[in-house]
């Protein structure tokens, strides 16, 4: 036995099973009692093998694969006009890959070390887990990595965009004008700071909750990523960018997940958690497929115009990355029914698999775990090739000129060069109902929330608790409206008319966080999802952690949410933010999430029942909430009597003739009063309800106390009058 084997076993040198009657100790800490002997080391010599194979084997297939698509499609060939030259034709898809890996590689170790494994080794222990802090090494070289592949990147993107001029005259000074002055060389700018700082904060930080902020800042290059995706002045751009994010979040956590417990093999196999830990990668892996399938099916509908195109080579090369997903789900379904169950401390095996374990008085016998082993690094290996092949022909489809071209229309009209899509119909009640856009992000947010928020409560049922109904239906109604604001008729009239815009503000902020706050979902995953007891932090810990935290405590607080959630309106439509808003998909996308949380934070402090939120007495959240009413229906009167347009660059120059772009305006104000105080109405009633029921709670409360106690509290009271009475009495007799 080595060193380090010794190390992890606490010390011991001998290997042999437990005395007979005692148990193995099953937690899921990852401690060094917690270890098991290295019989899968000692009995294959595997882990190493494929710690040492798998990053080789994954360039070596994404370099072959590459190369013959490249070739195939004839994107390598050279240019008859402004050839860039090898640089351009086989640096630049080069780079990308080693990009595309390095991006993977460090987001996936963060997710892991954030969700999946404890950073110590038990809930009261100081010691940093061996696996969580390997993670952090694996993010810190593939993060420099990254960084320094954003520059190639940058660099071999300019080249490959100015062809043979890019080396004639001063390369500097050019390279200098192209990030500085060209949209394509600002955003790559843009990329490189981020991933540099995101570097810097891998190295920088070792708590949780720093990892966590790493996390999330390494992930926001993925957004500007999914931007160069597309072009702006294009058909389709705001279903191409959200599609290609999702695509990019999705296969970045799966592959970059499955490269990474790769990497820390050696150690994790030794774990009696190890069944638990590849389990909730598994649950990631599993949701990060159907985002991988979808988006990349939205893709390809935007990209292929009819079935002939399929033929084209761009055509070839997307059935084929299809094909390889399809292998990879369905490698990955293997995986987790007839593997998982398999390993060391498994939450899956099935019941009968358990009550034979406990009866011979282990988890797990030594050959089974050798077989469950070598059968598991099979499916890594070859969901490693697949995923190398489809990595590299993701590479290939950038390279390759779709059938349907991503290029502005020849001659756009206003409405194509303003926001890039043709005008609508002219509006009436049936086109805001017919009339559809589907946003993927908001499609996805909608659609997977409603579907977590229903397994929980079938989680809950399924073990015998209750869950009101209201709240499930409710809470569907909220995310129903949620979806119909983003992705129906109010968005699609929304860039183009000023009223429609007013109606899907009103709706986002008034109307859908009503129900969804009803539906109480805070409350429905502390029941519903079980606590972790190894330290690690799953969904439920970090939601806890946010709810209640300092930021989320301000913004919640009743006097804040109702200032936000009024003055947000002033500042959005008389700063100038606005436009950006209605130019931009992240202005757009970022005003959606600002309005519904505003609106979520102030219904939720008027009338919740989630924790985490400071709630006023009753009569003092009355008088917030009619003093936000009177804000409210002055913002409107406001609006319907400004004489200058908000946003006339934008919706002056629309050119639909439907109406003068300034009566429009004024009846967005009329919209924003009138609609402003049906919701805000609604919410009095309901908060009336709500005080009257807690009224009525308070004084049943108050009988049961006295029928226990005999009035005591009531006797007390009449006798102390009693007292004072006698004593006010010898006063005057004396």
């Amino acid at each position: 036995m080595t060193a380090r084997s010794a190390k992890g076993t606490g010390g011991s040198t001998a290997a042999g099973p437990p005395p007979k009657g005692s148990r193995p100790t099953t937690g899921a800490r990852g401690s060094a009692a917690s270890r098991t002997p290295p019989t899968i080391d000692a009995t294959t010599g595997i882990e190493p093998q494929v710690r040492v194979a798998a990053l080789p084997l994954y360039v070596l297939i994404g370099s072959i694969v590459g190369s013959i698509g490249l070739i195939g499609t004839g994107a390598a060939a050279p240019t008859v006009l402004a050839d860039s030259g090898p640089l351009g034709r086989w640096g630049l898809p080069t780079a990308e890959f080693l990009f595309n890996t390095a991006m993977a590689v460090t987001i996936g170790a963060l997710l892991l070390a954030v969700v999946v494994f404890p950073r110590t080794t038990g809930r009261k222990s100081s010691r940093i887990d061996p696996e969580w802090e390997r993670l952090l090494g694996i993010a810190q070289v593939s993060s420099a990595i990254w960084t320094v592949s954003s520059v190639a990147v940058l660099i071999l993107t300019y080249i490959d965009t100015a062809g043979a001029q890019a080396f004639q005259g001063d390369f500097s000074a050019q390279l200098w004008s192209f990030i500085t002055d060209i949209d394509l060389g600002r955003v790559w700018l843009v990329i490189v700071c981020l991933i540099a700082v995101g570097s810097m904060l891998v190295f920088g930080l070792r708590s949780y909750g720093g990892v966590a902020v790493a996390l999330v800042l390494s992930a926001l290059p993925i957004l500007f990523l999914s931007i160069l995706g597309h072009s702006a002045e294009a058909k389709g751009h705001i279903e191409a960018v959200g599609s290609l994010s999702i695509h990019l979040v999705g296969v970045v956590i799966w592959v970059g997940g499955l490269l990474c417990l790769a990497f820390i093999s050696p150690g994790l196999t030794r774990r009696a958690d190890l069944g638990v830990l590849v389990a909730r990668y598994s649950t990631i892996a599993l949701i990060a497929y159907a985002l991988v399938m979808y988006s990349g099916l939205t893709n390809a509908l935007l990209r292929m115009g009819g079935i002939s195109d399929w033929a084209t080579p761009y055509g070839l090369v997307l059935l084929t990355k299809l094909a390889l997903t399809v292998l990879l789900g369905v490698i990955g379904w293997t995986h987790r029914r007839s593997v998982v169950a398999r390993l060391p401390g498994a939450a899956l095996a099935p019941p009968a698999t358990r009550g034979k374990a406990d009866a011979d008085g282990a988890a797990t016998t030594t050959s089974g775990a050798v077989s469950a082993a070598l059968l598991f690094w099979r499916l890594v290996l070859g969901e490693i090739v697949l995923f190398a092949a489809a990595t590299s022909l993701g590479v290939v489809l950038s390279r390759t000129a779709p059938p349907v071209p991503d290029d502005p229309p020849s001659r756009p009209t206003a409405s194509e060069v303003l926001s890039g899509e043709p005008l609508p119909p002219e509006p009436t009640w049936g086109t805001f109902f017919t009339e559809w856009r589907i946003d993927p992000l908001w499609a996805v947010v909608t659609v997977g929330a409603a579907v977590f928020y229903l397994l929980a409560v079938k989680r809950l049922r399924d073990r015998g608790d209750s869950w009101p109904l209201h709240r499930t239906i409710c809470w569907l109604f909220g995310l129903t409206v949620l979806f119909y604001v983003t992705c129906g008729g109010a968005a699609i009239y929304g860039r183009v008319l000023f009223s429609s815009h007013m109606i899907q503000h009103m709706v986002l902020v008034m109307i859908a966080p009503i129900p969804l706050v009803l539906g109480a979902p805070i409350t429905l995953l502390m029941r519903g999802i079980p606590a972790r007891r190894d330290g690690s932090r799953g969904v439920r810990e970090w939601v806890l952690i946010i709810v209640h935290s300092r930021y989320a405590s301000f913004w919640s607080h009743p006097i804040v949410a109702a200032m936000n959630f009024a003055g947000s309106l002033i500042v959005f439509y008389y700063s100038g933010i606005m436009w950006y808003a209605l130019d931009t998909h992240i202005g757009h996308e970022l005003m959606i999430l600002h309005f519904l949380a505003a609106g979520y934070f102030f219904a939720q402090s008027i009338m919740g029942v989630d924790p985490g939120v400071k709630r006023f007495a009753y009569p003092l959240r009355l008088l917030i909430l009619l003093a936000t009413m009177a804000f409210h229906a002055f913002f409107g009167i406001s609006i319907m009597s400004a004489t200058s347009l908000i946003a006339g660059d934008w919706y002056g120059n629309m050119g639909h003739g439907w109406a003068s772009a300034l009566d429009d305006q004024g009846t967005g104000g009329e919209i924003a009063w009138a609609i402003g105080e049906f919701p805000t109405l609604a919410l009095a009633i309901l908060m009336a309800v709500e005080w009257y029921g807690a009224s009525s709670r308070e004084a049943k409360r108050a009988d049961r106390t006295e029928a226990r106690t005999g009035d005591a509290e009531l006797t007390a009271y009449n006798r102390m009058l009693a007292g004072l009475a006698a004593e006010d009495q010898r006063r005057e007799g004396g």
